[in-house]
């Protein structure tokens, strides 16, 4: 069996988060977790292997420079500044493209040639940066995207109805961000239409889907657990080959009657990244919803595109 290897690039609260939850789902056997700060990478992946170290199966995880990339399967951008109480992802544009195009030219400078998933944000306008700068197809430069959306609107789900997490079948779709919105027509409850179920207002759960990770940011200063997970039960679902159904940011080419945008719908990920895009049948309403969500996110990209470059 190959060695299954995953690089980090960034190494704060979010990426170690991730190399943790790797780890501990077993989804890779070497992580190595890169940082222009160097001692802070050390650091972080000393105090990672440490957390290790009784498990019942061996990981490798370990601090390393963009040339440690070369030879990974997978390579997580996790660069950026935090959000701050009362700014939204979109706020964090300009500082994040310099980020992350600095590491997507370090990297494609490694010789790194694999997969390539994305967790800074704005999520899905930083997904369609690193594909552009490494000259990637669709399939393999992504973002988790609407994959922490989905997982808060789960977490919504059962606490309204207490139906457990795993009898919930739903997904936030659009911008990894305050536009994101729900296909209410697709969710099943223990296999219940959710219209069909009593005492649960649309507004009521979009609202909280929307306000969950600024109430986290507000009361923690940062989120890290829930996309630590996230991002490994999507890289965990690459190396398994799973087919696993779930949401990422990936560019649409007339999908859902949109182009040139990264957008959060649902994908079958796979070896290969994403191997399919599932077109939801949507409601009129629920189209439109997801055209204004897209509409953000494309003028944001276009913003993106004319920031100058910038070299460090």
């Amino acid at each position: 069996m190959s060695i299954r290897k995953v690089a980090i690039i960034g190494a704060g609260h979010v990426g170690s988060h991730c190399a943790s939850a790797l780890a501990f789902l077993r989804a890779a056997d070497v992580i190595t977790l890169v940082d222009r700060d160097g001692g802070k990478a050390k650091a972080q992946a000393m105090d990672a292997a440490d957390s290790v170290s009784f498990l019942p199966y061996s990981v490798t995880i370990k601090s390393g420079e963009y040339s440690d990339c070369a030879d990974a399967d997978i390579t997580v951008i996790a660069v950026g500044k935090p959000r701050l109480p009362g700014q939204t992802r979109l706020d964090l544009l300009d500082d994040s493209v310099h980020m992350a195009r600095d590491a997507a030219a370090c990297l494609k400078e490694s010789g790194f040639d694999g997969i390539v998933i994305s967790i800074t944000n704005p999520a899905d306008i930083i997904a369609d940066c690193i594909r552009k700068e490494l000259q990637k197809e669709r399939w393999q430069a992504f973002s988790t995207g609407t994959l922490l959306d989905t997982a808060r609107l789960i977490r919504i789900l059962s606490e309204l109805t207490g139906c457990g997490h795993e009898k919930i079948h739903a997904f936030a779709l659009g911008e990894h961000g305050d536009s994101s919105m729900i296909p209410f027509s697709d969710i099943t409850i223990d296999g219940v239409p959710f219209d069909d179920i009593k005492g649960i207002s649309r507004e009521r759960v979009l609202e909280r889907t929307h306000g969950i990770g600024m109430d986290i940011i507000n009361g923690k200063g940062s989120t890290e657990f829930g996309i630590g997970l996230a991002l490994a039960t999507m890289v965990k679902a690459i190396f398994d080959d799973e087919k696993r159904i779930m949401p990422a940011s990936v560019l649409l080419e007339g999908e859902y009657g949109q182009k040139s945008v990264h957008c959060g719908v649902p994908c079958v990920i796979g070896r290969s990244g994403i191997e399919k895009i599932i077109e939801l049948p949507l409601t009129p309403e629920e189209k439109e919803q997801l055209n204004q969500s897209c509409d953000i996110i494309r003028q944001y990209i276009n913003r993106a595109d004319k920031l100058p470059h910038i070299k460090n």
